[in-house]
């Protein structure tokens, strides 16, 4: 629907009733070429491309520890400091190693975030049941499906099907791509109706078009997403807050709600309190949602994210429990 180019290239941003076309859309033509040897069918299989933790370095040598040296005439012997034992060595690098927090590049994390999004999206945990998902919803963005709602109205369908023809040249979806490039900004059907429906749920049972589809929503929100919030400073939570606006508002939404946000705090990268920033991160994209339908339901936020910030869980340490439209859900520890 990437993210860091959006944020410092400064483009247009849209308003939150026409998210479709080039706002939700991270662009077909930057997408590398898959090959066979270089993608697993593991439905997680992408969590292993994230971005690696940051290395711990020690700390430098204590210069007080070196050997005295000689001064005026008198003649001085030195003796080399005693090595420290293994057994002690490994001690002190125990007590002085900084312990590791998680975030959204552990696959265990990452598994969180998929729920939490499909809780939202499809009101289940089991997001893995959604690759056959498909139907208008009447968003102006035609065809929505798959695990994050992939839509025929905002290029992103186009892409995955174009992903899966590459993994799979003979397939049942590939005759729809020329239609599909003329309804991008488009909610119009043609070109697909009456078939495409049902030959997409029939293809989904296919596990390439499953990895097509895991393949695309890494590379257009998911590694976008947590890596601008890496870069900002951010942990779980703040990854998690990134990656479920950017499914919903695209690139240019989200950056309109970053800037906002940006405004009235500051990030940790920048010395700011990571809550007081998600904070004003959260508060300013109910308010995007919002300025374009009063009535939008904004649970996601306010019975989800914000009550794990509420807790102080920036690490999304479970057990996770919330509620979206009104349903509640529990990821147990």
């Amino acid at each position: 629907m990437g993210v860091a180019a959006v944020v410092t290239t400064g483009l247009a941003v849209v308003g939150p009733e026409g998210e479709a076309a080039a706002s939700r859309r991270h662009g077909a033509a930057s997408a590398p070429p898959p090959t066979a040897g270089s993608i697993s069918n593991s439905p997680s299989a992408a969590a292993s491309s994230a971005a690696p933790s940051a290395t711990y370095l020690p700390p430098a040598p204590d210069s007080s520890s070196a050997a005295p040296t000689a001064t005026g005439t008198a003649t001085a012997t030195t003796q080399a400091a005693p090595k420290p034992s293994p057994t002690a060595a490994a001690t002190t690098a125990t007590t002085t190693a900084p312990a590791t927090r998680p975030d959204l590049t552990d696959p265990k994390w990452k598994e969180y975030a998929q729920e939490l999004v499909s809780s939202a999206e499809n009101s289940t945990l089991d997001w893995r049941s959604q690759y056959p998902y498909i139907e208008d919803i009447g968003d102006g963005n035609g065809y929505t499906a798959g695990i994050i709602g992939f839509c025929s109205g905002t290029g992103d369908l186009a892409d995955v099907i174009r992903r899966y023809t590459t993994l799979k040249p003979d397939n049942v979806l590939a005759k729809y791509l020329p239609a599909l490039a003329l309804l991008d900004g488009s909610p119009s059907h043609q070109g697909l109706d009456p078939t495409f429906v049902g030959d997409w749920q029939r293809a989904a049972s296919d596990p390439l078009l499953q990895q097509a589809q895991n393949e695309e929503r890494d590379r257009q929100y998911f590694t976008p997403a947590v890596g601008q919030a890496r870069t900002d400073g951010l942990h779980a939570l703040g990854q998690f807050a990134y990656y479920d606006a950017l499914v919903v508002h695209g690139p240019q939404g989200f950056a309109a709600i970053r800037t906002t946000a940006l405004g009235k705090a500051r990030t940790p990268a920048k010395g700011g309190d990571e809550t007081a920033y998600l904070d004003a991160f959260l508060d300013a994209r109910k308010a995007y949602m919002l300025s374009g339908n009063p009535n939008r339901d904004t649970s996601r936020i306010d019975t989800e994210q914000r009550v794990f910030l509420r807790a102080g869980n920036l690490d999304l340490q479970p057990p996770l429990t919330w509620q979206v439209y009104g349903d509640s859900y529990t990821i147990p520890a």
